[in-house]
């Protein structure tokens, strides 16, 4: 026990005598940068130009082969698209493997196997390392393209289109990047339904033709392989890889930056968020001297959660879940600077100027010591911890190639990150963040964002969701005179079949189908009058994934495996509920609503109306003018942190059961995408008891 003691008592006084050497109160002298050693891969080419590189790394039985195919960026024209479809088809087959036989290989051997339309990827066990590169050079130059593969893979994108017709990241980075482009470079063009209708089977062959082959291909090998094996094998398998074509394809220049600061702004009435990113042209090579100081202003900039941009417009303003800005480095002279974020409606205008007066700060005062500390050390953490995979020795090695970088590139990287100084961080700024030069491409919901950004005294231009400039849009047309919010409640109503006919309905049983994240989607939900419910959502391969229950007086939430209760002030709003249609319900109880405008909703003019309830809770409901029946509804709910978040319901195809009408299509907001859900049945005065509520 002495000893013990004794021993204790030495390391406490060996701390205590470090602690008084140690100044807390000044930051300690950063030590030198690590010492950078990276040995150079194994290195050959082939006859036919492939140059291969290998990188051997015996810990692991795993081999990797990475396909490069280094053709200079081309535009696809009227017949965008092209390369997409050539991906999708490539890897399923070649004319010596039929496609199914071809893959339940790979599934076997338990590797991976991807293609892309100017590469291809694959991974597996050493011991079947041969065999899985001989399927990959199989694949790549005896790809199995039929017509009837092209018909399914075009299908596929068309509907992936439609898909994101409403997606307000989709149309603002569709935009965004046409804008600052051209549509005619290839970087700027983009696919839609008419240039993929114009893609015939021969396009995809030509296209294959053309820039799938061993013309400017390198190959990396990563794992527990050996040089000459290697060698022997690419030889065997990729070796007999010819071309007869030979493009040269010439680059158009970029778009220049804009005269002057400009919101270029794209109206979405169905956006519940604004999409905003501010933008423009550099031109930056990693090559280049500033590439280092560029890395390192914008860490600061926007980089990483505690950049300058994401702690004002989220932490200190909340207008955001996260904001990031971006400086790309392209060899063919086509890089922009980026900063944005998706934004609450009511703060639209607020972001853009939180977003230029960070600008306006990093480019005009000297950053502080720590901050410029942190994004040094972030960045060397970064770079030593990917050296340790041996992936990445290579793709250095590929990048000092295709980049024309100096061999010892990457051996002195930490040392000019480290050497870059707050002058510099300035000085970079004023180079490459061109706030004077600057589009601010906001895409978002007009009738509510326009009117504010007006006031920032920014110059405003109209785009269509595909670039094309256009006048300012009607966003509200003027209301009927002596029409009221609740003669639009009213009209619904009828529409539906009735106020007699909806009050004589005792339960709803419905059930309904959707597709999420690849698997099939069931969901059923059972009501009883007043406001009993039942929600329960399941998965083919999970069975019951949700369930929430409502009672009468009490509820619950299962998922997956994990119940709770109904938190208070839901039940509370389940209690106030009177009956199966919210309608009714706003009229018995005299709900606060307003008749606010009428705005488009997906081609409809839409009469908007506002309601809040004697319990808080706040909707936006619209109704077709025409029809009366209601196309879509906003709830405003508390998010995380407290933030205030709006969630979209569409509705559409009404069809008569039992003389009610009920929407039978319904689109709704979930992890962070939408779900379309279709009706399979509807059962109206089903015979239920509270026991089905339990």
């Amino acid at each position: 026990m002495k000893t013990k003691i004794s021993a204790l008592l030495i390391l406490l006084l060996m701390a205590v005598g470090v602690n008084a050497q140690i100044d807390r109160s000044v930051m300690p002298k950063p030590g030198p940068s690590p010492k950078i050693v990276l040995e150079d891969p194994g290195e050959f080419e082939l006859d036919n130009g492939i140059k291969v590189l290998v990188v051997e790394n015996h810990k692991l039985p795993r081999v990797s082969y990475s396909l490069r195919i280094d053709n200079k960026p081309v535009t696809e024209g009227e017949k965008a698209g092209v390369s997409s479809i050539l991906a999708a088809m490539l890897g399923n087959g070649t004319t010596n493997i039929p496609k199914d036989e071809f893959n339940d290989e790979v599934d076997f051997l338990g590797a991976s196997l991807s293609f892309g339309s100017s590469s291809a990827y694959a991974s597996t066990l050493s011991k079947y390392s041969e065999r899985v590169l001989e399927l990959m050079a199989d694949a790549a130059i005896n790809p199995l393209l039929t017509e009837e593969e092209f018909e399914k893979e075009k299908e596929k994108l068309i509907e992936n289109l439609k898909s994101e017709e409403k997606s307000v990241a989709a149309v603002a980075n569709r935009v965004g990047s046409a804008l600052a482009y051209g549509t005619n470079h290839p970087y700027g063009e983009f696919v839609t339904e008419e240039t993929v209708n114009n893609i015939e089977f021969g396009d995809v062959l030509g296209y294959y033709d053309a820039y799938f082959n061993p013309q400017n291909a390198y190959i990396v090998v990563v794992g527990d392989v050996d040089m000459l094996t290697i060698e022997r094998l690419m030889k065997k398998y990729f070796g007999q890889w010819k071309t007869d074509v030979a493009i040269e394809t010439s680059l158009p220049e970029p778009a220049p930056n804009v005269q002057y600061t400009q919101i270029n702004f794209v109206d979405m009435p169905n956006a519940v968020q604004s999409n905003i990113s501010l933008t423009n042209n550099v031109d930056l090579k990693m090559g280049d001297e500033d590439y280092h100081a560029v890395l390192i202003t914008n860490k600061i900039f926007g980089g990483g959660f505690n950049s300058y941009l994401n702690m004002n417009l989220r932490e200190e303003h909340g207008y955001t879940y996260g904001a990031r800005s971006n400086v790309s480095a392209s060899r063919w002279g086509a890089s922009r600077f980026t900063a944005g974020a998706e934004v609450r409606n009511a703060v639209t205008d607020s972001a853009v100027m939180e977003t230029l007066k960070e600008i306006k700060r990093i480019r005009t005062e000297l950053v502080d010591d720590k901050d410029l500390a942190n994004a040094k050390a972030k960045y060397v953490g970064d770079f030593v911890l990917a050296l340790e995979r041996p992936q990445t020795v290579a793709n250095y090695a590929l990048n000092i190639k295709l980049n024309n970088l100096p061999d010892d590139f990457y051996t002195t990287y930490l040392e000019k990150i480290n050497a870059v100084t707050k002058e510099d961080v300035k000085r970079i700024a004023n180079t490459y963040f061109k706030t004077e030069n600057a589009r601010i491409v906001v895409v978002g919901k007009g009738s509510e964002v326009i009117e504010n950004l007006e006031k920032t005294g920014i110059p405003i231009m109209y785009f269509d969701k595909y670039a094309n400039k256009t006048e300012k849009p009607v966003f509200s047309k003027p209301l009927p005179a002596d029409l009221k919010a609740s003669d639009v409640l009213k009209t619904y109503i009828e529409a539906l079949g009735g106020k007699e006919k909806l009050e004589n309905v005792n339960t709803i049983v419905q059930e309904m189908q959707a597709s999420f994240q690849g698997q099939d989607m069931t969901t059923t939900l059972k009501q009883m009058s007043p406001n009993l419910l039942v929600n329960e959502v399941s998965m083919a391969a999970m069975g019951t994934v949700f369930k929430q229950v409502f009672d009468g007086e009490k509820g619950y939430m299962a998922q997956m495996g994990q119940k709770q209760d109904m938190p208070a002030e839901m039940v509370e709003e389940m209690k106030s509920k009177k009956g199966l249609f919210e309608e009714l319900n706003y009229l018995s109880d005299n709900a606060n609503m307003e008749l606010k405008a009428i705005e488009p909703v997906d081609g409809k003019d839409a009469y908007v109306v506002t309601i809040e309830t004697a319990s808080g809770s706040k909707t936006t409901n619209y109704y077709d003018v025409e029809t009366g029946l209601k196309l879509k509804q906003a709830e405003t709910v508390k998010g995380p942190g407290g933030n205030e978040v709006t969630q979209e319901t569409t509705f559409g195809d009404y069809q008569e059961v039992d003389g009610i009408k009920f929407p039978f299509t319904m689109s709704v907001p979930m992890a962070g995408t939408k779900i379309e859900f279709s009706t399979n049945s509807v059962k109206v005065n089903e015979p239920l008891t509270k026991k089905d509520f339990e």
